[in-house]
């Protein structure tokens, strides 16, 4: 990439940080990238009905369609003062751009948008180039997805989450699971008189923690973790709880389904119940109310699978011969530790899928975040080179 497409990528991310975007507040973002990309030559821009901005640069009709994803949505600022930077202000420094959104993911969307005109300046791709700015991910992974998947109908989806320039082929799903434990309320003087619901918990967490969970030898493990729990009422004021509320984290591997992620501790429910007449639990998937921008809503599941493709396949190996081939040596085959928006489009539609883009997963949600700035050039030359070899 010569200077001048340099600058233009770098001014184009930092607006994109200088725009907030935390989740459900992505409009300004959108407003930016409709006109960032029409200018850039775009041949169409669409924003769905979900609040989504979709660039097309049109092929010529005789390869497959290629879909480049990254979301526009950012966590918020828990505390201003923790940043030495101004978390808005793409502040350059040590060949870094700082600020919240720089590496998940803004670095990253910004090099697609520009890959992608770029490809038009080149000569046409065989097929179809689209590049999606998708909203509500940080909360609801692939919701937004699946509307732009509806509208572009791609052949090959590539994640813009951040690898480090490697090649990723998959990721571990996520479930988000809500416990409930019953009980009767009574004066904590007489605690006789009632069924303490914490209590009631604490036998069915033990059980829980005992559970045997299936290992993936190229996913690693899943995990099912204890992230918060609370007693009903809150506080307690002399009164026995008469319900208890956990949630559980629980990563899942491919395969896994809601339901035999479920049926371990809903068994555990049933011998605690047998064991104790007292004994009242529930168990489900917890889910999340999405409200984007356009007033879109809806209720997002919160069960996201896995997915992974075969490391031998033509598609893995096409792309990273593409990436070797501009100079990306040192790229290799990877997975992601957390959920991508690949799961909709690999774990629940079955597209082919990779994930591709600058910056470390560890720069992901963190104070003083940034990306580097020959990562973000060089994953702008990645993702041309990718859409020209996927596409054909």
């Amino acid at each position: 990439m010569n200077k001048a497409g340099k600058e233009q990528l770098m001014n184009l991310c930092m607006k994109m940080i200088q725009t907030p975007s935390i989740t459900g507040q992505e409009k300004e973002l959108v407003t930016l990238l409709k006109r960032e990309m029409t200018n850039l030559g775009f041949d169409s821009v669409t924003i769905d009905c979900m609040g989504n901005i979709i660039g097309k640069i049109q092929g010529t009709g005789k390869g497959k369609t290629i879909l480049m994803d990254g979301h526009l949505d950012t966590v918020s600022i828990a505390n201003r003062s923790s940043w030495s930077v101004e978390p808005f202000g793409a502040e350059v420094k040590d060949k870094k751009i700082y600020g919240r959104g720089a590496s998940d993911m803004k670095g990253a969307l910004a090099a697609m948008i520009y890959a992608a005109a770029q490809l038009k300046k080149e000569g046409r791709c065989p097929g179809d180039v689209y590049v999606s700015g998708t909203v509500y991910e940080e909360v609801a992974e692939g919701y937004s997805l699946g509307s732009v998947i509806d509208y572009t109908k791609p052949d090959v989806v590539i994640i813009g989450e951040a690898t480090n320039l490697n090649l990723n082929i998959g990721q571990r799903g996520r479930a988000q699971i809500v416990l409930k434990t019953f009980g009767v309320p009574a004066h904590s003087a007489n605690p006789k008189k009632g069924v303490n619901a914490v209590l009631h918990m604490m036998k069915l967490i033990e059980k829980i923690q005992q559970i045997s969970l299936p290992v993936c030898p190229v996913l690693g493990s899943a995990e099912l973790v204890l992230t918060d729990i609370i007693s009903s009422p809150y506080p307690g004021a002399s009164v026995i709880p008469e319900m208890c509320t956990a949630t559980f984290d629980r990563r899942l591997l491919t395969g896994e389904t809601k339901e035999s992620v479920l049926a371990p501790i809903e068994q555990i429910i049933a011998e605690l119940t047998e064991q104790d007449t007292t004994f009242k639990a529930e168990v489900k998937i917890d889910t999340v109310t999405v409200d984007t921008y356009v007033k879109h809503k809806g209720i997002h599941e919160s069960f996201v699978p896995a997915w992974l493709v075969e490391r031998s396949s033509s598609l893995v190996s096409q792309s990273l011969h593409a990436l070797h081939e501009i100079g990306l040596s040192n790229s290799e085959i990877g997975t992601y530790s957390f959920c991508t928006n690949g799961s909709m489009s690999a774990g629940v539609l079955n597209i082919p899928t990779l994930g591709f883009g600058p910056s470390y997963e560890s720069q992901a949600h963190v104070v003083d975040e940034y990306i580097e700035i020959d990562q973000m050039t060089q994953a702008c030359t990645g993702y041309m080179a990718l859409a020209k070899a996927l596409a054909n």
